[in-house]
């Protein structure tokens, strides 16, 4: 097939990329060439343009027959309602959501498509949501061929999942653990979160690709394997070869110190949650992660181990962080009495 991933570059577009070329496709990027990740599409294939600008999209794609266009890259309706456009004669489209569209609070923390989508904490969330809406009315309305597929916390070997961590300069938490600061997780900790590694991921993307019958369906993608926070920040703690000295804040507490964290918790992590694969296993059914967090954090950590230039620090969530451990460790203080 003749696939085009606008984005194709980032986290867990790269693993996709990396799957599609393995199963003999013909994969093109479409990016502003500035990702310090490899692309997997040969030179020829790698497309420059800026994807929320249509016309320079439609000079970039056309006369191309796609089979298949993945959107890893549209946070707005308008653009997706751009791509509608420009792709009304590709064979499938997929759009790349996310799984935090879910329900928040969830009713029931098994997690499936009949979910119901709403989210009052995240406005990313939201977005995404619009996002869907508009290509479930062009499909309805007028056959628009479009799949949507929705990722949880996916990470790889540049990316260290935590829920309090510093998502631009990962390593900052791993530093933390080895010199023995206090490292926050919310709650007591034992809340249930799913983790799926980009190369899980990417085996039920590509299982997508192509399929009639994912036409107008949506999918979650995500790992078999459910961890409590508690257990995660213990195996990245293995990882780094350093037990962290956690301390458990309410969540209300973490969000009062930094109001940006409201979307990643209230609207996202701070609940249990585990998905069912039963939908994507009826037409990819040899889907099957295979990569434990164990694995994959071991991974992660000798990545940014393996070169000084990966280890940044976020000095500004350092100092937030420290704040936030001393305030609440002085309360509890004065609360024991």
């Amino acid at each position: 097939m003749q696939i085009l991933f606008i984005g194709g570059t980032g986290l867990i577009s790269t693993a996709c990329a990396a799957a599609a070329v393995s199963a003999g496709h013909e994969l093109w990027t479409l990016n502003r060439g500035r990702s310090a990740l490899p692309n997997f599409a040969a030179p020829d294939h790698m497309l420059t343009a800026d994807a929320t600008r249509e016309a320079e999209v439609a000079a970039a794609v056309k006369d191309i027959p796609w089979d298949v266009v993945v959107q890893w890259v549209g946070y707005t309706p308008h653009l997706v309602e751009q791509d509608i456009r420009v792709f009304q004669d590709v064979g499938q489209y997929v759009f790349i959501s996310s799984a935090s569209v879910y329900s928040k609070p969830p009713p029931h923390w098994i997690i499936t498509e009949k979910t119901p989508k709403a989210n009052p904490y995240w406005s990313y969330a939201r977005e995404k949501i619009d996002c869907e809406l508009v290509l479930q009315n062009a499909h309805s309305e007028a056959g628009f061929p479009m799949t949507i597929v929705r990722p949880s916390l996916t990470y790889g070997p540049s990316q260290i999942p935590v829920i309090i961590g510093s998502w631009d300069k990962p390593y900052t938490i791993v530093d933390r653990m080895r010199r023995g600061a206090k490292i926050i997780v919310p709650g007591d900790g034992t809340s249930i979160w799913t983790l799926t590694h980009n190369t899980d991921f990417a085996k039920g993307l590509i299982g997508l690709l192509g399929q009639p019958a994912a036409l107008g369906e949506d999918f979650h993608i995500t790992s078999d394997e459910a961890l409590s926070w508690n257990q995660i920040y213990s195996l990245v703690g293995a990882a780094a070869g350093a037990e962290p000295d956690i301390i458990h804040v309410p969540s209300a507490g973490i969000i009062a110190a930094d109001p940006a964290e409201e979307g990643s918790l209230w609207g996202d992590k701070a609940y249990s949650t585990v998905f069912d694969n039963s939908k994507l296993r009826q037409l990819v059914p040899g889907y099957l992660p295979t990569k434990t967090f164990a694995q994959g954090i071991q991974e992660t950590v000798a990545w940014f181990d393996a070169d000084a230039s990966r280890q940044d620090i976020d000095q500004a969530a350092n100092a937030r962080w420290d704040r936030l451990a001393g305030v609440y460790e002085e309360a509890m203080a004065k609360a024991a009495g």
